[in-house]
């Protein structure tokens, strides 16, 4: 008779036991399998060769990183999508701050003066060699 009432508690337990953080397998590898497509297909969008792609995402499943660079390179050649160009580049760790500025390509177009900014009476402040504003 005992046994009989163990059995639905335990039952219970075992059905809770993602809510008290035990990870299933199964769910793990399927959430492993869509970042490696993600990641492709970011690199194949991105312009990256597949070689890079794997360099620069070690962790990441070697074939699901092919299927989705593949998946995403059949997909831009069907709709004549172009590559799209990072806008940022990597910093420097060599480098302090100040000295390596990211790059970023602004939304107003460089006017004549070459002040790329939309305000004409109130200017950027300049910055000095320290990396301080004046």
């Amino acid at each position: 008779m005992r046994n009989k009432l163990l059995l639905p508690i335990f039952l219970v337990i075992l059905v809770g036991c993602e809510q008290i953080g035990i990870e299933d397998p199964t769910k793990i590898a399927a959430a492993r399998e869509a970042e490696g497509r993600a990641v492709g297909s970011a690199c194949r969008h991105s312009g990256r060769a597949l070689e890079d792609c794997y360099t620069l995402n070690p962790k990441a499943l070697k074939a699901a990183v092919f299927t989705g660079w593949r998946d995403m390179d059949a997909y831009m050649r069907e709709n004549n999508i172009e590559v799209v160009t990072p806008q940022f580049q990597k910093a420097d760790k060599n480098k302090p701050a100040a000295a390596n500025p990211v790059a970023i390509e602004e939304a107003a177009p460089a006017k004549k003066d070459g002040t790329s900014h939309s305000d004409d009476s109130k200017p950027l402040p300049a910055a000095k060699a320290d990396g301080k504003v004046i």
